[in-house]
């Protein structure tokens, strides 16, 4: 007799299948493009989109899918950028949501390659290998996981290291006009992470292609290219390109931040890295999200920006931080380049970022022209974190500096007026003026920060006072030499710890040691020219007396 199915079995097996098939639902809302031109697509319909979505084209006369970004969301359409190309896309192609937001491949297979903002090589060296993936637009960490900028990060510029210090963690914006030196001192920090843990990613937004190559190539001789991503939106690539690449470099520096060396999420047993991400420069970046804008009829606003430009720098800087060590500790520091009009600091773009960085490094046209490199304007740049992150040492000796420059800017002017002046302030502009010459320094020419605190010390004591101006340069790099070769335990002490009186004294006695020598195989040319001077008076004398003697 067969065994009788009852209802309960049917149920029960029934369930255990249902249990086991493993479906999923993919709900797309499909519509079609109603309007293209200029990089903009128009959508009717698409009622679930999200703003900020990723959206799929499909090119009905090639097959090919472009990916586009959703901007406005009105109630009959909705108005998306377009990545890619453009041109495959017509009115009546087919257009998909895809619940997804936009984001781009990341990792350390990314280190010493060229990328455009979609992170798909540019440079000809073949795909990147990486399985991670993060969003463009991510949201920046909260109060709680951030902790303060505690330590340095050194340039090897001694006019930024010493006066407008920058930490990791830090925003710190360089300003100025064009041909200035801004990218050269992004550069040369760039440079300057050769021998540390930094990761370094440098974002080129709307410059010329010949431009970056060449920067590759120097990061390429200076041997820091393996460990910098370039991602560049060149002045050939299309404004939604421009506007999403320092998104793009945040992203790739947050990569390095969140997890650790083997690509795993940081926390306290698992440190994060540390990044430096240049954005150069946001100018351009504003131009051409206020191209976007328009082409997508929003309402603009002050010279003809739309009214959330401010929000658009806000939520990218404010991606850089120092996360706390229960996050793992990492950090992403961001030096952003704005580009003024005349020295211009008021306009819209400067002022916005200005209010939303830590301290700004501006650079003066008239310096720049007068041979000061780099041609920082010590009186009007600022750095309001940096300083915690200063070594004690350098904090010490620096402390006065940029008081001193200010006293000697001021003088210099009254000076002008007037031939007859007193010895004090004779001593404080040829003071100031050896003062301004230390802080020249050629390009790719860094200087380690002991030997820049050693400099500064022998300045403050008055050692380069009677040294000639042009030899100045010459007498803080020999004297960093000198100093590394024959005293390098006192550098690493000055590295760690503060200059109390016995440091002093070792470093006036190898300091004057020095100039002896210095000066023996660099004489001063005044010093000279008054021997000179004198010797001919002296004859001159000498003469006079014969001539007088013979009429008599």
């Amino acid at each position: 007799m067969t065994e009788s199915i009852s209802s309960k079995k049917i149920l029960s097996t029934l369930r255990s299948n249902l249990d086991a098939i493993n479906a999923t639902v993919d709900q797309q809302e499909a519509s079609v493009v109603t309007e293209v031109g200029d990089g903009i697509a128009h959508v009717s319909g698409l009622k679930t989109a999200m703003a900020g979505e990723l959206l799929k084209f499909t090119s009905s006369a090639t097959g090919h899918d472009v990916y586009g970004l959703a901007q406005n969301l009105d109630r009959d359409e909705v108005g998306a950028v377009l990545f890619g190309n453009v041109e495959d896309i017509k009115e009546g192609d087919e257009c998909r949501t895809t619940g997804r937001v936009m984001d781009i491949p990341v990792g350390h297979a990314m280190l010493g390659r060229v990328v455009n903002p979609l992170g798909q090589p540019i440079d000809g060296l073949g795909p990147i290998a990486t399985s991670h993936r993060r969003p463009v637009e991510f949201k920046a960490p909260g109060i709680m996981e951030r902790q303060p900028v505690c330590e340095p990060v050194q340039t090897g510029l001694l006019a930024i290291d010493a006066m407008v210090p920058i930490g990791r963690g830090q925003r710190e914006l360089i300003i100025g006009d064009r041909k200035t030196g801004k990218t050269a001192i992004a550069i040369d920090a760039i440079v300057n992470q050769a021998k540390t843990d930094m990761v370094c990613i440098y974002v080129a937004i709307g410059q010329k292609a010949s431009t970056v190559a060449a920067i590759r190539e120097s990061l390429a001789q200076h041997g820091v290219l393996d460990k910098t991503v370039i991602v560049a939106a060149t002045a050939a690539d299309s404004a939604p390109m421009q506007y999403i690449a320092p998104m793009s470099g945040a992203a790739i520096g947050e990569y390095f931040m969140y997890n650790d060396e083997h690509g795993n999420p940081a926390d306290e047993n698992h440190p994060g890295g540390h990044a430096l991400v240049i954005y150069d420069d946001l100018s351009k970046q504003a131009v051409a999200y206020r191209q976007m804008s328009l082409t997508l009829h929003r309402p603009p606003g002050r010279e003809a920006y739309p009214g959330d430009i401010f929000y658009l720098h806000s939520r990218l800087l404010e991606r850089a931080c120092k996360l706390s060590d229960a996050n793992g500790g990492g950090s992403l520091t961001a030096l952003p380049i704005i580009e003024t009009q005349e020295g211009d600091v008021s306009a819209y773009i400067p002022t916005n970022v200005i209010s939303i960085t830590d301290g700004q490094i501006y650079l003066q046209s008239n310096l720049f022209f007068q041979g000061q490199r780099p041609a920082v304007d010590v009186g009007i740049s600022v750095s309001r974190v940096g300083g915690a992150a200063q070594l004690k040492a350098m904090k010490q000796v620096a402390g006065t500096l940029r008081l001193d420059l200010a006293s000697y800017r001021e003088k210099q002017a009254f000076a002008q007026f007037g031939s007859d002046l007193d010895a004090t302030t004779q001593y404080q502009l040829n003071h100031g003026a050896h003062m301004m010459e230390l802080l020249k320094q050629k390009r790719y020419a860094a200087l380690d920060v002991s030997d820049q605190v050693i400099a500064i010390f022998a300045a403050k004591e008055d050692f380069l006072d009677d040294i000639d101006l042009e030899n100045v340069t010459l007498f803080r790099d020999q004297l960093a030499k000198y100093m590394q070769e024959r005293h390098p335990k006192l550098r690493e002490e000055i590295r760690d710890h503060k200059i109390d009186d016995d440091m002093s004294e070792r470093l006036k006695t190898h300091i004057k040691h020095f100039k002896e020598e210095f000066l023996k195989a660099h004489p001063n040319k005044v010093a000279e020219a008054d021997v000179a001077q004198t010797a001919e008076d002296n004859e001159s004398a000498v003469a006079d007396t014969e001539k007088e003697t013979g009429q008599e």
